[in-house]
C-alpha cells in the first residue's frame, strides 16, 4: 500500500472473503476474518450424513487459473496446498426419454460422441458451438470478469470501439435458448447445454446467449479436488494464515456503525456477549440482499440496492446422502433430464413452484477415479431446481417426502435405482438456505442474470459508504467459486486504489 498499514475487517469466510483476506494481507495491512459460521467456506460446505462429511454445496473446480493466479502473487503454489486431478468426463447426461451422453475433456472425443448420440449434423452443430463460445469467452475474460465492474460503456470502450463486432458476437441480445437453436437441433442438447444458465441460477429463456462462455470454462479444465470444494477453501484460510490474517469463528455481525458516512465500527456477538470492534475499513462477504434488506442495522443499509423477489436468481432442493446405486452406470457429474424442460423454468420464475419432472443433478463424490465397485456404500449430494421463495413459504416433511419422490422417479425413469431416505439424510430446502444466507429467500445466485443488463445491475467491490466494500457472488462479476475468489481480489484491487494519493 501507498501509506502507512491499516487494519482490515473481512465479514465472511467464503470463498470472496478468503481471497480478499489473502490480498489485502499481502499488500500490507492487518487483516481480521469475521466468519458466523465455526469453519470457513460460505457456500461450499460439508454436512455429516451416517458418519462420513458430504460436500452440500458447489462441487465443480474449474478457471483454474483464477486460483493459480491468486496463490502465486501470494508466493506460494496451488499445488502446495491442494491435491487434485484433471477429470477425463466432465458429466454424465441420460434422458427419460432415452439417451446416455457424456461429455468429455477432450473435445474430440465428445465431437465423437455427439454424432453417435443425435448424428453427425450434430456433431457438427458442437464444433460451431465451442467455437463461439471460446470467442465470447476471450472477448469478456479481461474486459469484464477480471476486471472492475464496467458500465455498457466501459465495457465497450475497453473491448475496442474499433471490435464491436468482437462484442456483438458476444450475443447479448440473443436469449440463451434462441442461439442454441442455431447449433442443434436434437433437443436433448438444447437441454444439456441450456442447462448452463443454471449455474447462474437463471432460464436459458431468458438469460443472453453470452453464457456460451461456460461450456468454454469447462472445456478449458474441470478438476477433482481431494477434499471436495471444503478442501479449496481450507486451502485459501491457510495461505491466508501464513500472510498473518487472523480469524474469528463463531461470530455474528449486529450491526455496522457509522460516523460521518465512514465505516466506523462493528458490533458483533459472540456467544451471546456483544462486543465492539473500532475499524475503518471493511469488506463485506455476504449477500448484498442482507445490507438492502437492512439486516445489519444502522444506515449501512443504503450502501446496496434491494433485490425484488423476482429478481432473485434460483434456490435449490438438496439431499445429502449415502447409498448403493444399480443400474444405470454413473460418473461423478451426473444430470437427469425430463422431457418438458420449458415448462420446469415457467414453473420456478413464473409461478414460483418445482415442477412435477424436475431436472436432477446427482454428485456421485466417490468417483473421482472413475468406477467403482458393485455394491458399495457411496456418498451423495442430489440437487434439484427450485424458486427462491425460502421467505414466504412453508417448507416442511410432507413437501420435502414429495420432492425426494419425484427424484426417485426421475432416476427411476432414467435406468437408476438409488434410495433417498429423509430420515438418514441431510436435506436443505429453500427456507433452509434462507437461514443460511438471510434475506436472500434462499437465492444461491444473488440477482438473476435475465436480460442484457443484469451482469451492470451487480453492484461492484466499492459502496456509497466511505470504508466499506463488497465480495462474493452476489456482486460482480457474478456467482460461481471461481468469480466469487475474482471479486474478492478486485476488492482488494479497489481498496489498494483508493488508498493510493491522488495525483
Amino acid at each position: 500500500m501507498t501509506t502507512a498499514p491499516r487494519k482490515a475487517i473481512v465479514i465472511g469466510a467464503g470463498m470472496g472473503g478468503l481471497s480478499a483476506a489473502i490480498d489485502l494481507a499481502r499488500l500490507g495491512l492487518e487483516v481480521t476474518v469475521l466468519e458466523k459460521e465455526p469453519r470457513e467456506g460460505g457456500k461450499a460446505r460439508r454436512v455429516p450424513v451416517n458418519g462420513t462429511l458430504i460436500d452440500a454445496g458447489p462441487t465443480v473446480f474449474t478457471m483454474r487459473w483464477i486460483f493459480d493466479g491468486l496463490f502465486n502473487d501470494a508466493g506460494s503454489r496451488l499445488e502446495d496446498f491442494l491435491s487434485f486431478q484433471k477429470a477425463d468426463v466432465l458429466a454424465r447426461h441420460a434422458w427419460t426419454s432415452g439417451g446416455v451422453l457424456d461429455l468429455f475433456a477432450d473435445r474430440k472425443a465428445t465431437e465423437e460422441a455427439i454424432g453417435v448420440f443425435a448424428g453427425p449434423r450434430e456433431a457438427a452443430g458442437y464444433r460451431s458451438f465451442c467455437d463461439q463460445s471460446a470467442r465470447i469467452f476471450s472477448t469478456l475474460r479481461d474486459t469484464f470478469i477480471a476486471d472492475q465492474r464496467p458500465t455498457l460503456f466501459d465495457v465497450m470502450k475497453r473491448v475496442g470501439f474499433f471490435r464491436i463486432g468482437a462484442l456483438l458476437g458476444t450475443k447479448p441480445l440473443t436469449t440463451f435458448w434462441h442461439e442454441l437453436g442455431s447449433h442443434f437441433n436434437d433437443p436433448r442438447l438444447r437441454q444439456l447445454f441450456g442447462r448452463y444458465a443454471t449455474y447462474v441460477g437463471s432460464s436459458p429463456w431468458k438469460t443472453t446467449a453470452t453464457l456460451m462462455l461456460v461450456a468454454h470454462v469447462e472445456q478449458d479444465g474441470v478438476w477433482y479436488v481431494d477434499g471436495g470444494m471444503a478442501a479449496v477453501a481450507s486451502a485459501m484460510r491457510k495461505l491466508a494464515q501464513n500472510l498473518g490474517v487472523k480469524f474469528q469463528f463463531d461470530t455474528r455481525i449486529e450491526k455496522i456503525g457509522l460516523n460521518g458516512g465512514s465505516v466506523s465500527h462493528l458490533d458483533v456477538s459472540i456467544a451471546d456477549q456483544t462486543d465492539r470492534i473500532d475499524t475503518e475499513l471493511v469488506v463485506f462477504n455476504g449477500d448484498v440482499a442482507a445490507l438492502a434488506d437492512g439486516l445489519l442495522e444502522g444506515q449501512a443499509n443504503s450502501a446496496t440496492k434491494p433485490v425484488a423477489q423476482k429478481h432473485r436468481s434460483l434456490s435449490a432442493f438438496t439431499a445429502c446422502f449415502t447409498g448403493t446405486p444399480q443400474g444405470l452406470p454413473l460418473s461423478f457429474h451426473n444430470v437427469f433430464f425430463a422431457d418438458d424442460y420449458h415448462a420446469e423454468f415457467d414453473a420456478l420464475f413464473s409461478d414460483q413452484k418445482i415442477t412435477e419432472r424436475p431436472t436432477v443433478y446427482l454428485c456421485a463424490q466417490d468417483r473421482q477415479g472413475g468406477e467403482l465397485q458393485a455394491g458399495e456404500s457411496e456418498r451423495f449430494l442430489a440437487l434439484i431446481n427450485a424458486p427462491a421463495n425460502g421467505d414466504t413459504k412453508d417448507y416442511g416433511p410432507s413437501y420435502t417426502e414429495v420432492l425426494v419422490n419425484r427424484i426417485h422417479a426421475m432416476f427411476d425413469q432414467c435406468g437408476l435405482s438409488l434410495n433417498i431416505d429423509p430420515a438418514h439424510s441431510t436435506i436443505t430446502d429453500p427456507s433452509g438456505f434462507h437461514q443460511l444466507f438471510p434475506a436472500t429467500g434462499g437465492a444461491l445466485y444473488g440477482r438473476a442474470s435475465h436480460g442484457m443488463m443484469a451482469s451492470f445491475a451487480r453492484e461492484g467491490a466499492r459502496t456509497k459508504i466511505k470504508g466499506l466494500y463488497l465480495a462474493g457472488g452476489s456482486v460482480h462479476p457474478g456467482p460461481g467459486v471461481p468469480m466469487a475468489v475474482m471479486s474478492g481480489r478486485l476488492a482488494a484491487t479497489q481498496i489498494q486504489a483508493d488508498a493510493a494519493p491522488s495525483r
